[in-house]
């Protein structure tokens, strides 16, 4: 806490204190991220431990983390990414995408000098210049986000502050010469053309040698799912969780068809307008590139954790996402976790719940079935019956 304390007066000092000047170069697009919370922690294939293994890691991260280096803010130069050009250029490049590790700039592969020559390289700390930050929204374990304003137009932002970790991975996007940050790379691949509505919107971004900033969407009013089902009494009614639950799925979809694996769709990750019941998926920070074949570490919230993490010691995205779409309407419908009895019943297709309709209830089970090749297909998720039934 008293690093992030730390933290939190080094960002206000360079942040908050500095005067809001429009530049004349062209600003980039970026959208609202909450930040990390601390039941997000990455959970080892093979087992939970009993909670340990992931507390002993989740200590060697924090302190390797938080080293003194990693808490100065310094103006790096930054970079910027032309996304409308790009997007252009490459809409059908699906194979372009490419990741590594803490590369040196001598891993990084070559772009041609034609690439190059398209990028718009602003000076240093241009969304400082651009956005005049304002209270803080929320704090995690790897930064905080901000209220923040366009300055040109006065555009209502929110400005995510990211400290890099030692091994955090990087990713080349087509239209930029170097590796970014895996989280922007991904927020900007789901930002692929046709924009997505459920898909919060990255309008501009900043990679600095220490941390990394995002300037992301705030749709107003809004609050996270989490707080909204509280709000209405600890559940949902079907007919408002069936309109929530259709727009997650187009965003799972349509994350998963652009090459991104979310890993941690839950309630605190979705922002919810209840004024149009617009609902948007946020927070790629656990996210990873889709892949053929399985995964071995599950990095996301442990709650939604599929079985096959810790019976298998693989997991794959498809069934992974599919199971936490399930946990997702459970804990709408139900007001709580599902219990050990009631994946049980859930496993053998005979649970029910008063006050739940039949379809409701045969929704839940195909998604939650133990065996990940028993799920429903994420694909045909939005023809199931329950979301046939007229309100």
């Amino acid at each position: 806490m008293r690093l992030l304390s730390r933290l939190k007066k080094m960002i206000e000092k360079e942040c908050v204190q500095e005067p809001c000047v429009l530049l004349k170069h062209t600003c980039n697009t970026v959208e609202n991220h909450p930040p990390h919370r601390p039941d997000e922690v990455p959970v080892v294939a093979g087992g939970f431990d009993g909670g340990k293994g992931a507390e002993r890691e989740e200590k060697r991260k924090k302190k390797s983390f938080w080293r003194g280096p990693a808490l100065c803010f310094p103006h790096r130069r930054a970079t910027k990414y032309d996304l409308a050009k790009a997007e252009n250029k490459y809409q059908a490049e699906a194979g372009s995408y490419q990741t590594f590790t803490d590369a040196p700039a001598s891993k990084v592969h070559p772009v041609p000098a034609e690439e190059q020559r398209e990028q718009n390289v602003p000076g240093k700390g241009h969304i400082r210049s651009h956005y005049k930050i304002g209270p803080k929204l929320g704090q995690g374990g790897f930064g905080f986000v901000y209220e923040g304003t366009r300055c040109k137009d006065g555009l209502e932002v929110a400005v995510k502050f990211s400290v890099k970790s030692p091994n955090m991975p990087f990713i080349r996007v087509p239209g930029h010469p170097e590796g970014i940050p895996m989280e922007i790379g991904l927020t900007l691949m789901a930002n692929k053309n046709p924009r997505a509505p459920e898909i919060i919107k990255i309008l501009d971004w900043e990679d600095n040698e220490d941390h990394f900033i995002m300037v992301l969407e705030r749709p107003m009013p809004c609050m996270d799912l989490k707080s909204f089902v509280k709000l209405h009494g600890e559940s949902l009614d079907e007919g408002t969780a069936r309109n929530i639950m259709r727009q997650v799925i187009e965003a799972a979809n349509i994350c998963v068809k652009r090459g991104v694996f979310h890993r941690d769709i839950k309630m605190e990750n979705l922002l919810v307008n209840q004024d149009t019941m617009e609902v948007k998926l946020i927070d790629f920070g656990c996210g990873v590139q889709m892949k053929r074949f399985g995964y071995k570490v599950f990095s996301g919230t442990k709650i939604y954790c599929p079985p096959e993490v810790t019976v298998n010691g693989r997991y794959h995205a498809k069934p992974t996402t599919v199971w936490s779409l399930g946990i997702l309407l459970f804990m709408m419908v139900c007001g709580y976790y599902p219990t050990e009895y009631d994946l049980d019943l859930i496993s053998k297709r005979s649970w029910t719940r008063p006050g739940l309709s039949q379809e409701c209830c045969q929704m839940i089970s195909s998604c939650l079935q133990s065996d990940p090749q028993r799920r429903i297909h994420l694909e045909k998720m939005h023809l199931h019956d329950w979301f046939q039934v007229m309100e």
